[in-house]
């Protein structure tokens, strides 16, 4: 379905003027830095990773909202980056995107309605009045009774009526791929599991294609076949979600599940030191190695391959 090819963005860091007259040196924020990965029709992969590490990035230029510094995106064996116009609106139909805010990412002058209807409209999948009557049947899916919400602003909303909106405007089109970006964290607690719930039934219905973006391995693992785990612009572990939480290599990974109550029994406690490096200047060799309790010479000097088949990891010295 989705196939990510050495993927990189760059964004270039604006200097003050005392800056540019003191270094002519460009200077860029390597947010996402080489990333290779592929995803079946029907699978759900989890993204995850601390703030900063690229996952939001990753999931805007397999929507499209960004454009990649290098690299490929695969959809369907057509590289999207070199497709015609007319043929990338096909495709952006097929590919929607979910956004973590429900606050920001609808228009506050527009109604419920409209949110809806413009997708199908802009896509000429159907007229009008056609249109809302299929607004009113997706806002019933999600939980909204048209009747009620088809006719309201965003501000009449809750937070979990917001991201409700947000899902079913990004269902309507019935797409084949849907990048979640955190869906629910900014959802109240108790009204997480019925959002979670109804991604996946949309994912049962439509055979949807996730990529799940999460800084929570918890969630994650509620929803998702196989995890990603991505460090400073880098897929630093990668495999099925069983086994990398039953036996994961890196220790960065390790570290986190370790931070989770409802697995801090099967993983040992590991204390990562620091913060996370500055991605405009990136640690040599590996970019875990400054904060890594087992980090040796080598870590500081060499910066290690994802390698391990199905089980992936880049590291000098796995775990286990």
């Amino acid at each position: 379905m989705i196939e990510v090819r050495n993927l990189k963005k760059y964004f270039p860091v604006q200097k003050s003027a005392i800056e540019s007259l003191l270094s002519k040196e460009k200077k860029w924020i390597r947010a996402v830095d080489g990333i290779t990965f592929s995803m079946e029709k029907g699978e759900v992969l989890s993204l995850i990773g601390e703030s900063g590490c690229g996952k939001t990035t990753t999931g805007r230029l397999i929507a499209g909202l960004e454009t990649p510094t290098d690299g490929e995106i695969l959809f369907e064996g057509k590289n999207v980056l070199k497709l015609r116009r007319k043929e990338l609106k096909k495709v952006r139909r097929k590919i929607q995107m979910i956004f973590q805010d429900p606050y920001a990412s609808l228009n506050p002058r527009m109604k419920v309605g409209k949110h809806l209807i413009d997708p199908l409209l802009i896509h000429n999948i159907c007229e009008e009045d056609e249109a809302k009557e299929t607004a009113m049947k997706i806002l019933d899916r999600v939980g909204l009774p048209g009747e009620e919400f088809f006719g309201r602003y965003p501000h009449q909303l809750s937070g979990g009526q917001r991201q409700r909106v947000v899902i079913a405007r990004a269902m309507i089109l019935k797409p084949d791929f849907v990048v979640a970006d955190e869906p629910v964290s900014m959802i109240d607690v108790s009204l997480r599991a019925a959002i979670l719930e109804l991604l996946m039934e949309f994912r049962r219905d439509y055979n949807l294609s996730m990529l799940f973006i999460t800084h929570d391995i918890s969630v994650g693992k509620i929803v998702s076949d196989r995890i990603s785990v991505m460090y400073l612009g880098k897929i630093v572990e990668t495999g099925d979600m069983e086994k990398v939480i039953e036996s994961p290599k890196h220790p960065y990974t390790a570290a986190l599940l370790s931070s989770v109550p409802s697995f801090e029994r099967k993983i040992e406690k590991i204390d990562i030191k620091g913060d996370v490096a500055n991605p405009m200047e990136m640690p040599s060799g590996c970019r875990f190695h400054p904060r890594c309790p087992f980090a040796k010479e080598k870590c500081e000097k060499e910066e290690p391959e994802l390698i391990g088949g199905k089980h992936g990891f880049a590291c000098h010295y796995p775990l286990g």
